[in-house]
């Protein structure tokens, strides 16, 4: 036929419907949920990074060979989590030993009547405040019972984690580029006070590993009406001794600086829109002890969030911060006013009087392509009658493959009574992106005043050479050392280990060369312990078990077989293998603390008429520890019917929903031209079908047909006949 038939044109009607229908989504508390409880030991897992190498840097002076390593491990003792860091310096002597024991539940039922989400004892990092304190590492103890992916402070955000040795950081948000962590030689990646926007904040961290691997990590926070919790009390409290480890293993560190601190605050909100809160905390700042207090007010007007905060210390000191951020049609603003009267604080230089600052980001866009643009004027006076002037700007703009950003940043500086410092001016070029296989990754800094100059440039090239190999390429320049280098090397990936060699080169002569051996050992699944590549103590891992379930009863019987050939999802990411002989399939790489849908991938199964007996089990990972689950299959049928008025002609294009006995929506499907709907590979149990909302509006009717099918293993084929709809009520004929 020269014109497309009639289920020609359904076929492409069902396609288009297909790809614009969004996909369903499951509010995970209320999906069968597997507990993993804790135990008073799991031998723990534990990642290991050997490198060594030989150099000579002609600049410095120094030749010699190294050598280094890092251990982390993972586990339980004493039905607590714990884990412990050790790393060595370039001698291969031990130089740093963190160690923490503690607990995470987003459910926030830890500690009994305390209902904490959160406490810990060894390494922590501490609390922040809007005016006083700066989160600090040491050693000590801290509880609270905020939601685990709450910020302390509403209008910025620190991400502090693991950084192995070789590996580095990049920070996005909303897809855009903002900052690089290189190794710092302390095992952690650091972003301070990263600033938050009014709305939906989407940050990803994305490590990236000498042996290729890619680790993400994300986190959304919302900023606006909903982040005040209404009619909910946050607590946190603890104390610390400010960078120092829980085993000091370095004599050479000095006590300077290794003050105690402690503290204490409470976050009250008296209704959607307004919240209190309160702080006290102990600390030495610039070498003198004092108590300060700080009280905030938290208030939604319009489309914006106001907080206004006043802060006083028992040395007679005061200071007060009011703070802005909204979205006003397409501009998001931000500002903030600080000012302060002999008060000494963490989060602002020691003898600052006043910091005044307003910040714009708006889109722009240029045919297909949207470009982010931010602009920042911050003025701050300090005590000594001097003062600076900072001005910002930043564009990015993510093309197909490629997401760059320019910066651009001016300081002037005065001083009273004196000539001040010439202005400076300084830009930069972050990219990151993707020429066919080959991903890119680059930086360049200038100096554009005074004694204009290129500063640095760095440009990494990564890229596979088969399936378990890769390359990297890095090429570098430093106006300081007035040096270009370069340097090369291979990866290989094998089941139980990564390894990387690597050589450099610099123009006046310095040369370098090395080896880099990564592995992990932990409990396997199926017993023992067993050594990979992946990495098993720095994320949870699934291991999940997939059965027929023949009496349709969900839980396994001695006679009923396992499955195997099944991909086992987790989110969006699959299991590196299908299921075994013994139908068990193990999914890492897993977000601690974060609850994730564990379910099969139907497409994987061989026979449609056997399905997965529900959505799938909800498991909530936790570092190093294997979360095990059991998933049924059970057989499965199909239900049909004709979806007509009541005065005759067949309703086309109407989607519906079938629900299960608890309600939950299973399968999605469009009526064809004549009315006529299928839904397939229905597991066996009893359902009913609605149209869905925006259908039922349409149509002017109610949403329920008011028909229930049951699929059995003698009614595995179910076919409801004409169902006519006919104003607010649905007929079976």
């Amino acid at each position: 036929s020269e014109q497309p038939l009639p289920v020609e044109r359904a076929l492409q009607r069902q396609a288009r419907a297909s790809s614009l229908r969004p996909r369903l989504e499951f509010d995970l508390s209320g999906l069968p949920q597997a507990d993993t409880p804790y135990r008073m030991w799991r031998t723990p897992s534990v990642d290991v990074v050997v490198s060594i190498g030989g150099l000579r840097d002609r600049q410095r002076g120094d030749s010699g060979f190294e050598r280094r390593y890092e251990i982390y491990a993972a586990g339980e003792v004493l039905t607590a989590s714990v884990d412990a860091r050790l790393a060595s310096d370039d001698r291969g002597v031990p130089r740093s030993l963190r160690m923490r024991a503690f607990r995470s539940s987003p459910n926030a039922d830890l500690l009994g009547p305390l209902r904490a989400t959160h406490f810990a004892i060894g390494d922590v990092s501490s609390q922040t405040s809007p005016i006083a304190v700066q989160p600090t590492p040491g050693r000590g103890a801290i509880i609270t019972n905020r939601p685990l992916d709450q910020p302390s402070s509403f209008d910025r955000r620190t991400f502090r984690g693991e950084l192995p040795d070789g590996w580095e950081a990049e920070l996005y948000r909303n897809g855009q580029l903002l900052a690089f962590s290189m190794d710092r030689g302390d095992g952690r990646y650091e972003f301070v006070d990263v600033e938050l926007r009014y709305g939906i904040n989407r940050f990803e961290i994305v490590l990236y590993g000498p042996q290729g691997q890619i680790r993400r990590d994300t986190e959304v926070i919302n900023v606006g009406a909903a982040s005040i919790p209404p009619r909910k009390t946050w607590y946190w409290a603890g104390a610390s001794q400010d960078n120092r480890d829980l085993v000091n293993l370095d004599d050479r560190r000095s006590a300077r600086g290794n003050h105690w601190r402690a503290g204490f605050g409470l976050e009250r909100g008296l209704n959607a829109r307004t919240s209190l809160a309160f702080q006290l905390n102990n600390l030495v700042i610039a070498d003198e002890r004092v108590t300060v207090v700080e009280g905030s007010v938290r208030r939604a007007i319009g489309p914006a969030l106001v907080e206004v905060t006043a802060a006083w210390a028992d040395n007679g000191g005061y200071a007060a911060r009011a703070q802005l951020l909204g979205r006003f049609g397409r501009a998001y603003i931000s500002a903030e006013s600080m000012i302060a009267r002999d008060f000494r604080t963490e989060r602002y230089s020691l003898n600052t009087t006043g910091r005044h600052s307003i910040a714009v980001d708006h889109s722009l866009n240029l045919g297909r392509v949207v470009m982010p643009v931010r602009v920042q004027a911050t003025y701050q006076t300090r005590a000594d009658a001097s003062d600076q002037l900072d001005v910002a700007a930043r564009i990015s703009a993510n093309f197909r493959r490629f997401a760059v950003t320019g910066e651009l940043g001016y300081r002037r500086q005065g001083v009273s009574g004196a000539i001040g410092p010439p202005d400076q001016t300084d830009a930069a070029i972050l990219a990151n992106g993707r020429i066919g296989r080959v991903r890119l990754r680059g930086e360049a800094r200038w100096r554009l005043s005074p004694n204009s100059r290129f500063e640095s440039a760095s440009l990494t090239a990564d890229w596979g050479s088969g399936e378990n190999s890769a390359w990297r390429a890095e090429l570098g320049y430093q106006a300081t050392l007035d040096r270009v280098r370069g340097s090369i090397g291979y990866v290989r990936r094998f089941d139980r280990l990564a390894l990387t060699a690597s050589a450099e080169a610099a123009t006046d002569g310095s040369v370098a060369a090395g080896l880099n051996l990564a592995f992990s050992l932990g409990p396997s699944p199926r017993g023992g312990l067993h050594m990979t590549a992946d990495k098993l103590a720095s994320s949870g891992r699934a291991v999940a078990r997939v059965y027929r379930d023949l009496n349709n009863d969900g839980v396994r019987q001695a006679n009923e077989p396992y499955e195997e050939g099944v991909q086992v999802t987790t989110g969006r990411a699959p299991a590196n293998e299908p299921t075994d002989e013994s139908g068990t399939a193990v999914v890492t790489g897993l977000t601690p603390h974060r609850p994730i849908l564990v379910g099969i991938d139907t497409s994987s199964l061989s026979d449609p008429f056997v399905q997965p007996r529900g959505p799938g089990v909800v498991i909530t990972p936790r570092p190093g520890i294997a979360s095990v689950v059991e998933i049924p299959l059970v057989s499965a049928g199909e239900i049909d019917g004709v979806l007509v008025r009541a005065g005759g002609g067949a309703l086309e294009g109407v989607d519906l929903e079938l629900l299960d006995v608890e309600g939950r929506v299973v399968k999605t499907v469009r009526t064809d031209f004549d009315g006529f709907f299928l839904f397939e590979g229905v597991p066996y149990g009893e359902y009913s079908i609605r149209m869905a909302e925006l259908s039922a509006q349409a149509i002017g009717a109610n949403a329920m047909l008011g028909r229930r099918a049951f699929v059995t293993d003698d009614n595995d084929i179910v076919r409801l006949g004409t169902i006519a709809i006919a104003g607010e009520t649905a007929s079976a004929e």
